[in-house]
């Protein structure tokens, strides 16, 4: 991965969002008449900064890019000058203060809808979802899946890409529970199979789940023809060129792709030995070590190179989503809401156990992704801001003092009691919820780091 375009590609994402965050807070603000003092990119120094407004309003980009904030007039914070109280945040009534405070998240939640509703109108290009070879005894197995069966629905909802029935899965496997799967048969038959997923553990939800429950993409035949070598790589150095064709490794004879991944795979560090035919001709064989590389906990071996691929066998698998401007918009709408829906029920169930804290992601993680869908496309690049928008949002609407929502409750109880919260009241608040935050991060980068050295 390119750490150049990881970096970028984060740093303008978290960006993007902490901007349309804070652009809630301030408009809404500025609907309510509220004064304010500071729109700031970041925290601590700045390092950019400027004065624009009607307030004259310090627009400042700060050294530490994880987040923002909106300063407004507060007593409660500093002296504000007379003519200004009327303007001041503590001033305004408790429906203001809801207003002003519920506006970030919902801009995350606005611009979420947007963007899916400008993807969904524009098409959205995924694999179709055929069924690849299905590990035995895994639920897949016992659920009688076959390769080449194509999932069209998991419980009454439409599955056009592999994205969705793996976003399907996942909701239904977070609750262990049967789901009715209809697919079309490799022989074009109509067929039901019922997915028990009911044994699935905590443990089985962290990385690739699909693998646990026994799915693997299908994927064509790939001759064992060598399409491009990665420069730097193993087989760069040993010579190996785009259109050898690979006749045998370690004396086996090899007769699809799939045979040399598993080889090399299986033999990290270790040398092997490669029997190539280039322009028809048989070439004195070649050493080849395999380059050791951590992947889910495993070490496994690469040496570089990609196979040819066969582009309208490809073509056949791939498929694009794409709706009209009102079902485009419905869309985008309930993806926004199933996702935020989902968000919190995984939270409440690592709560309580049902669900690893593995699946908490820091920094570390969410840069990568980054990067890596911003080497994808910008499709991928715009449906992870998308997702990140949305966890933006629900994350911030949590009830824990220091978050916007945290705010909210104290707002809903002065609405119960009919005054504010006291003074006290919130500084207890505040050092529970730096607690929690703090305890929050520490998890988030504890699992940023063990993915980090162990794939």
């Amino acid at each position: 991965m390119n750490i150049v375009l990881t970096v970028v590609a984060f740093v303008a994402a978290l960006g993007c969002l902490i901007v349309v965050h804070e652009l809630g807070h301030y408009v809404v603000a500025g609907w309510c008449n509220v004064k304010v003092l500071r729109f700031s990119v970041g925290f601590g120094r700045p390092l950019w900064r400027t004065r624009r407004g009607p307030d004259d309003t310090e627009w400042v980009i700060a050294v530490f890019p994880l987040g923002g904030y909106v300063k407004m007039a507060d007593e409660r914070e500093a002296p504000v000058a007379a003519r200004d109280l009327p303007r001041a945040f503590n001033r305004q009534s408790v429906y203001r203060r809801i207003a002003i405070v519920s506006a970030g998240p919902i801009a995350n939640f606005l611009f979420a809808i947007v963007l899916y509703w400008a993807l969904f109108l524009h098409g959205v290009p995924g694999l179709k979802p055929v069924v690849g070879p299905v590990v035995a005894g895994t639920p897949a197995a016992v659920a009688g899946f076959t390769a080449g069966d194509l999932i069209t629905s998991i419980d009454g909802d439409t599955t056009a890409t592999w994205q969705d029935a793996r976003w399907v899965l996942l909701q239904h496997a977070v609750q262990r529970s049967r789901v009715e799967v209809e697919v079309r048969t490799g022989r074009g038959a109509h067929a039901v199979r019922t997915l028990d997923l009911s044994s699935l553990s905590p443990s089985d939800l962290d990385g690739d789940f699909l693998r646990v429950v026994g799915f693997a993409r299908y994927q064509p035949v790939l001759k064992p023809i060598i399409g491009s070598v990665v420069s730097g790589g193993a087989a760069a150095g040993a010579g190996m060129q785009a259109g050898d064709e690979i006749v045998a490794v370690n004396n086996q004879r090899i007769t699809s792709w799939d045979q040399v991944v598993n080889v090399v795979r299986g033999h990290p560090n270790a040398a092997l030995t490669f029997e190539l035919r280039r322009h028809g001709a048989l070439l004195p064989a070649i050493p080849v070590t395999p380059t050791p590389v951590r992947e889910e906990g495993r070490t496994i071996g690469r040496i570089g190179a990609a196979p040819m691929v066969d582009r309208n066998a490809l073509a056949e698998l791939w498929t694009e989503v794409r709706y009209g401007p009102g079902e485009a918009l419905v869309r985008a709408l309930y993806k926004t809401w199933d996702t935020s829906v989902f968000s919190l029920k995984m939270l409440g169930k690592m709560m309580i156990g049902e669900v690893s804290l593995k699946n908490l992601s820091g920094p570390i993680t969410i840069a990568d992704y980054a990067g890596q869908t911003a080497q994808s496309g910008w499709i991928p690049y715009l449906l992870f801001i998308a997702l990140i928008s949305i966890s933006l949002g629900v994350l911030n609407l949590l009830p824990i003092p220091l978050l916007d929502g945290g705010h909210l409750m104290y707002y809903m109880v002065e609405l119960v009691k009919g005054n504010p919260v006291s003074e006290r009241t919130m500084e207890i608040g505040q050092q529970v919820g730096m607690a929690l935050l703090f305890t929050l991060m520490v998890f988030a980068l504890y699992n940023d780091i063990s993915r980090l050295f162990n794939g």
